[in-house]
């Protein structure tokens, strides 16, 4: 599908460099706006920020996937089961356990330091 949109000149520019990876860009922010709304960590960006933010043990055990991301998961794994993923999914996914690695170490950290 083509479609015409109009941008102001600095990003047109920046997207010129970019041209072989539009629609890369496009599902990459799609899913980031489409997933804003949500709660819990929707992104990786959005656990790093959390994380910034030096929230005390308590926050870092309650922390949770939002429904959303636990249903992208499934969807994921059901998908890769039947017939694999592409290559932006694979991606996702990747992103999905970098997260998933740094809350866990963070969520035991967290239990060390409620134990002193």
């Amino acid at each position: 599908m083509q479609v015409t949109i109009e941008l102001p000149e600095n990003l047109a520019a920046n997207l010129q460099s970019h041209k072989g990876k539009l629609s890369r860009i496009f599902e990459l922010g799609l899913r980031e706006f489409e997933a804003s709304s949500s709660v819990g960590y929707k992104s990786v960006a959005d656990v790093l920020e959390f994380f910034a933010g030096l929230p005390a043990p308590g926050e870092i055990l309650a922390l949770r996937p939002s429904v959303e991301m636990q249903e992208k998961i499934v969807e994921l794994l059901e998908k890769n089961r039947r017939e694999g993923l592409s290559e932006a999914e694979e991606q996702t996914w990747a992103s999905y356990e970098f997260v998933e690695h740094l809350v866990r170490i963070a969520k035991t950290k967290a239990k060390k330091q409620l134990k002193k």
